[in-house]
């Protein structure tokens, strides 16, 4: 009895250390996402199940954390409690030069690795207005975002493309985009904007009624984008939106981007091999979200603003993408 209760226990104490001496030759990473209900969530868990199929190739697994989105991932990411993080474009900028939340205090050890998703700033206006351009805007009823919103800021950068004043130029209604589809259809505003990713319901809620609406082309950007470089051209597809007055199929803006960052402390390998598997499987990734529909390979380098990562950049040279 002795010796099999000794032996039961050697083979406790077996089964307890396989999986610590596994887990020891296994690195392990998280992706800092945003909400479960968004996109940036579905977004790192593709990108883990895409590293965790290649776990014994690369030695690594990937796991994803919900998080409060942008500024929570920077943080986490440049602080070491998390590996990689989904956060726009314009925060990566404000971070990294010390903008913003983080005015004196540049966070110069965040990388890029690549932009996802744009998120158009897209300018939606009833048929009735007379919209059809920035510069029509003058003397209308625009909702440009709430208070303390980055869609405001985007709104009033794009105001300042076209050359318009929101206290003197247009009679500016400062609501939350989410509630303008029904001021827009209540006849109570001309016209507003909306940061967002595409297909998007409440635009779809706003050319879905009684009043005729459109979206409006935002041209001639260069400017704005040569001024913030956070900001890229950007397409919206119509097909998205079959209910507004447009007859073309792709309708031009700006926007800012979806992208992933990490850190310059984190080993280049594993920002490698991230890399990889989400260009090695782009179509499988593009089919992810329909936002991802307007994704190249090449756009996916674009509208990124601290320095790229060494590890992204070796992959990119290896498939001829810089």
């Amino acid at each position: 009895m002795k010796k099999l209760t000794v032996l039961l226990l050697s083979l406790a104490l077996l089964c307890l250390c396989a999986p610590i001496q596994s887990s020891a030759r296994m690195r392990f990473v998280t992706i800092g996402t945003g909400g479960v209900t968004g996109v940036y969530y579905p977004t790192g868990g593709a990108i883990s199940r895409m590293v965790n199929k290649k776990a014994k190739v690369y030695g690594l697994k990937a796991t994803v954390e919900s998080t409060g989105g942008s500024v929570f991932n920077i943080n986490a990411v440049v602080n070491g409690d998390l590996e990689f993080g989904i956060a726009q474009s314009d925060r990566q900028y404000q971070a990294y030069h010390g903008m913003k939340e983080w005015k004196g205090k540049p966070q110069k050890d965040l990388r890029a690795v690549f932009s996802i998703h744009p998120e158009s700033i897209t300018l939606i206006a009833s048929d009735a207005s007379g919209i059809n351009s920035l510069k029509d805007l003058k003397g209308k009823r625009v909702a440009i975002g709430n208070p303390g919103s980055g869609q405001l800021g985007n709104s009033r950068d794009a105001l300042w493309l076209a050359g318009l004043d929101e206290k003197k130029d247009i009679k500016a209604e400062y609501v939350k985009a989410v509630e303008s589809a029904s001021a827009l259809q209540d006849e109570r505003i001309d016209a507003y904007f909306y940061t967002v990713g595409h297909p998007n319901g409440s635009i779809k809620e706003a050319t879905a009624g009684r009043v005729k609406v459109h979206i409006v082309p935002i041209t001639n950007v260069k400017p704005l984008t040569d001024k913030f470089p956070y900001y890229a051209a950007a397409n919206i597809p119509m097909k998205f939106y079959p209910n507004a007055t447009n007859k073309e199929e792709l309708v031009p803006t700006f926007g800012v981007k979806a992208t992933l960052v990490t850190s310059a402390k984190v080993p280049d390998d594993v920002v490698y091999a991230i890399t990889k598997e989400v260009f090695d499987n782009f179509k499988d990734f593009k089919k992810l979200h329909p936002a991802y529909s307007v994704l190249t390979k090449k756009n996916m380098l674009e509208g990124l603003s601290a320095p790229f990562h060494p590890g992204a950049i070796k992959y990119f040279k290896e498939a001829g993408l810089m």
